[in-house]
């Protein structure tokens, strides 16, 4: 039988066209599918969006739930001869300091040498001696090993750094082929003063040996600097330090000494509002940001009456009751009635709700001055227990139930991702149906194409035989 390139050619119809019009027929039933995947898809960005806002509210309400905002402190002193921070345990305070000398960290030196490679010690029978560094503080001595071809100032250098006994080793280039050996201690204060013995060796003794009262070079190395304690008076206190960092000597101070003073000098501790103020502030914007985030993807774009669908600029959770919960319970938890402060609401440190907006005002004259005044009953509003109580919270214990594996935001998104799921089997099952029956109509169609060309053929046939019989009829007749 005949087959066709194109469909009609056989059957003289316009059958291509035909099936055309069936096949966007029946596609026509996968649009309600693909507008519900446009709806949830577009769902779905719109609670990652939400989740988004909400980490960026719980990052700020974490930081507002800090107590030591509250309590904190700030230092300043009268001398660039020191310098101070402080935590929140530092009570404000004026303290007269007066730094007599500062720690140091000693230093040895030896004498000079003409040569960086050429060995200083002598050949032993064992072929090695043993450098042993000890320090005041109590530690274990450090011995040191070196065979007879390593005690150059390089070789004696590096083996002292590679042992790591708490000294450093370093060369100094004093002219032109002539160079001294350097040993300093690591930490400061006389607890880190060092004595340097060498056995099985007293070439090499005589150089580097140190035993603590070395004045003359040439009985091994000579005291730079020598270990020292800082020493400084508090208040008229005397205080004695093996570092120029004091951590305890004022209680939540930590003290840096720079240099020594000219008399007595002045540090101030005062209270600082201005973390917490900075704090709360960020926290406010946070939540004004996460409103502004709910009122977008919520909105609401009116139509005339009688329209066909609703505006295409609305939000995509519109109406979705797990933004709605989320919205409505961290509004209710702004106050904290329970608290034993004197203050229960924002309003009482100068933060305001606009009604219009859902959004926050803040009065910062009214915060100040409740900082300034009352920091610990702000605290106490707005931190509570730290555990149960306190606005920042309960909203915290909120946000990170909102969030969790088992949250409403996360049942709510894979909800939808299931829904997604569901439509793309449908979309499939559909869409394999539709090709399904367009195949059976192109099928079809190609059979009506080859019957009707068939049938032609066999009607020209006829029309030619009764055309011949007709012409020999008139012949005979």
């Amino acid at each position: 039988m005949a087959s066709f390139s194109s469909l009609g050619i056989g059957s003289g119809l316009d059958l291509s066209t035909l099936l055309d019009k069936i096949t966007t027929a029946e596609k026509g039933a996968l649009k309600p599918i693909t507008n519900q995947q446009t709806t949830y898809t577009a769902k779905l960005t719109a609670y990652g969006t939400l989740k988004s806002a909400l980490t960026s509210f719980q990052t700020a309400n974490t930081a507002l739930s800090s107590a030591a905002l509250f309590s904190a402190t700030t230092a300043n002193s009268s001398s660039t001869a020191f310098s101070a921070t402080t935590s929140a345990d530092a009570t404000p305070g004026k303290y007269t300091i007066n730094v007599n000398h500062l720690a140091q960290a000693q230093s040895l030196t030896s004498a000079t040498k003409n040569s960086l490679t050429d060995n200083i010690g002598t050949t032993t029978s064992s072929g090695t001696r043993t450098i042993t560094i000890q320090q005041a503080n109590g530690n274990d001595p450090i011995d040191i090993s070196l065979s007879d071809s390593n005690t150059t100032l390089t070789g004696v250098r590096d083996a002292i750094n590679n042992a790591k006994a708490g000294i450093n080793a370093s060369i100094i280039k004093v002219g032109d082929a002539s160079y001294r050996l350097s040993i300093t201690a690591n930490d400061t204060g006389s607890a880190n003063a060092m004595t340097i013995s060498v056995s099985g060796d007293d070439t090499l003794k005589s150089f580097i040996g140190y035993d603590g009262r070395n004045t003359d070079e040439t009985k091994g190395l000579t005291q730079s600097v020598g270990a020292q304690n800082a020493s400084l008076t508090v208040n008229n206190i005397s205080i004695d330090s093996a570092s120029n960092t004091l951590s305890d000597a004022l209680q939540g101070v930590s003290l840096t000494l720079n240099d020594i003073t000219s008399g007595n000098q002045t540090l101030t501790i005062t209270k600082d509002t201005t973390k917490a103020s900075t704090a709360i502030t960020n926290w406010v914007n946070a939540y004004n940001s996460l409103q502004d985030t709910f009122s977008s993807l919520t909105q609401y774009t009116a139509v005339d009456p009688g329209a066909s669908s609703q505006s295409a600029n609305n939000g995509a959770l519109l109406g979705d009751s797990t933004l709605r919960t989320i919205q409505t319970q961290l509004k209710s938890m702004l106050t904290n009635a329970s608290s034993t402060s004197s203050y229960k609401t924002l309003s009482q440190i100068g933060i305001t709700s606009d009604p219009t907006s859902g959004k926050l005002n803040i009065d910062n004259d009214k915060l100040s001055s409740a900082l300034n005044n009352n920091a610990s009953d702000v605290q106490a509003m707005m931190i509570g227990d730290g555990k149960n109580t306190g606005i920042t919270t309960t909203i915290g214990t909120k946000l990170t139930s909102y969030m969790s594996t088992s949250g409403i935001l996360t049942a709510a998104t894979n909800g939808v991702n299931s829904t997604l799921k569901k439509l793309t089997q449908e979309y499939n099952d559909t869409n394999n149906r539709i090709n399904d029956t367009i195949a059976r109509y192109k099928t079809q169609f190609t059979q009506l194409d080859k019957l009707m060309s068939s049938l032609n053929s066999t009607s020209d046939y006829l029309t030619q035989q009764f055309d011949i019989m007709n012409g020999t009829s008139s012949k005979k007749s």
